[in-house]
């Protein structure tokens, strides 16, 4: 059967000029994530610091994403500059502090995207940290799927995001990977400065799972539609990834895929936590993955 992305049967129909307006009701008051900065982005900066520029830091197809999102061609990924997050542990701080990229137009991404498809045959379009600048990217998206786009859209964030900017993105997005990070409060506002991260999160997921349902495969093993949740074990952290394995077994479609990732190492600003500023053991990490693999979870 041929793939349509979501977003191809929402350009055909109609809908999509609406979005792009409810995207900048939420902008001009920025409320686009949780924090609800209630700042006029064209005017001043929210939490996240970015402004009215959509700032893109690179644009390429990636080999080191998920084998179904890689292929043979690569998923073709898109940093953004900023990110309304502020993990002290983030391995491209100088991208989502420091918002390291250039300037570009919503034409000029969707451009970008058209190249990734076209000149680079990309498996699909990987929008990494991309919620501050909704409106854009949906202008982009409506661009792009006019001249040509149709490869999914991977919605790749840190899990931290409204309901409302969700909803606008329903019928949009094919491929949701959110981070899901912590489950206790304490952490999250030690080390994302987002004390009510686990609330937000879990929500998050549960309407992503609405949407797009568990993940869907072509016959070369190729996502096209669906949830893929990412977490990263932290040291020390072994009941928090428990806790969030449990939500995700009892609370998610059974077909979700789930990526229980070993790689963490102390960087940005993880020296100023102990606890922390050091690798993930190798012993950590497995008692996390055996755990969800005694969980029944379809694992990565």
């Amino acid at each position: 059967m041929e793939f349509t992305p979501a977003y191809q049967k929402l350009t055909e129909k109609g809908g999509f000029e609406e979005r792009i307006e409810k995207a900048y009701s939420l902008f001009s008051e920025c409320k686009l994530c949780p924090r609800e900065c209630n700042v006029n982005r064209r005017m001043k900066k929210g939490f996240c610091q970015a402004g009215d520029e959509l700032i893109v830091s690179s644009y390429a197809p990636h080999f080191g994403e998920e084998r179904v999102l890689v292929g043979r061609r690569g998923s073709g990924t898109i940093f953004f500059g900023y990110c309304n997050l502020r993990c002290v542990f983030c391995q491209n701080y100088e991208l989502s502090f420091d918002g390291r990229g250039r300037a570009v137009s919503s034409s000029d991404l969707a451009n970008m995207m058209l190249f990734l498809q076209n000149s680079y045959g990309c498996e699909n379009i990987n929008l990494v940290t991309p919620t501050h600048f909704l409106p854009h990217i949906l202008e982009a998206i409506f661009i792009a799927a006019q001249k040509g786009l149709k490869v999914p859209i991977v919605y790749n964030c840190g899990g931290y995001e409204s309901k409302e900017s969700l909803e606008i993105l329903d019928g949009v997005i094919d491929i949701y990977m959110p981070d899901f990070k912590f489950t206790f409060s304490e952490s999250a506002k030690k080390y994302l400065k987002a004390p009510d991260y686990p609330q937000v999160v879990k929500q998050a997921l549960i309407e992503m799972d609405r949407q797009v349902g568990g993940l869907k495969t072509n016959i070369r093993g190729l996502a096209k539609r669906g949830l893929l949740t990412r977490h990263l074990v932290m040291p020390g952290g072994e009941d928090e990834s428990k806790n969030i394995l449990s939500f995700i077994k009892e609370n998610l479609s059974s077909d979700c895929l789930v990526n229980v990732m070993g790689q963490y190492y102390p960087t940005n600003q993880a020296y100023l936590f102990p606890e922390i500023n050091h690798r993930l053991s190798n012993q950590e990490y497995l008692a996390v993955r055996r755990y969800a693999e005694k969980s029944g979870l379809r694992l990565c």
